[in-house]
């Protein structure tokens, strides 16, 4: 049965924010201080905040910069998941992806569908992990930041929540890179 395994201790996780926005900045970025206040007082860790314009090449440098970071365990971004011209988040980010969390999307969408019916479609919310990190896109509304966090993400960045979540199999989530690194030649002395 689905919960939290209260016997198991939580685990805090390290959390970038990332707003996608040409408009925004931090003092009126409701959707990104959504994200920071639900982060937090879940109990993880606000590791880095910023804000970039809807440009593919901006959002994707940030977000492979955190990435990249080891500091960094979770990047949530809000933002630019629309079909406007100037919507650009999905396709800075899904080329990244070295896994699809296509269920994240699906999710997303029935919450969402329950809140605000079919304008749901109007969001390509997506997710995936970038070198061994996990990445939500997620819409740049408060609203929408809550559904992601509420509904998603506080549960599945929860290391007591069963049958499963994220944070048991991060330590994992490079594995296929080191398999690759550890040869038979390689594992055997030199000189063998």
């Amino acid at each position: 049965m689905a919960g939290l395994d209260l016997a198991r201790d939580f685990v805090p996780l390290a959390i970038a924010v990332l707003t996608v926005s040409d408009t925004r900045t931090l003092a009126d970025d409701r959707s990104g201080d959504t994200l920071a206040e639900r982060l937090t007082g879940a109990g993880h860790r606000l590791a880095a905040r910023a804000i970039v314009p809807d440009e593919v090449e901006a959002i994707r440098a940030h977000v492979k910069a955190w990435a990249a970071d080891p500091g960094i365990d979770v990047v949530i971004t809000t933002g630019g998941t629309g079909f406007t011209g100037r919507d650009v988040t999905p396709e800075a980010l899904e080329p990244l992806f070295e896994k699809r969390m296509d269920g994240f999307s699906a999710i997303f969408h029935r919450i969402s569908y329950d809140k605000i019916g079919t304008s749901t479609l109007q969001s390509r919310a997506t997710a995936g992990v970038v070198d061994a990190t996990y990445v939500f896109v997620v819409p740049g509304s408060p609203g929408a930041c809550r559904d992601a966090w509420d509904g998603i993400l506080a549960a599945q960045l929860d290391y007591r929540h069963r049958p499963c979540n994220f944070v048991e199999i991060m330590p994992r989530l490079d594995e296929h890179l080191k398999r690759g690194a550890t040869t038979p030649a390689a594992a055997s002395p030199a000189g063998a």
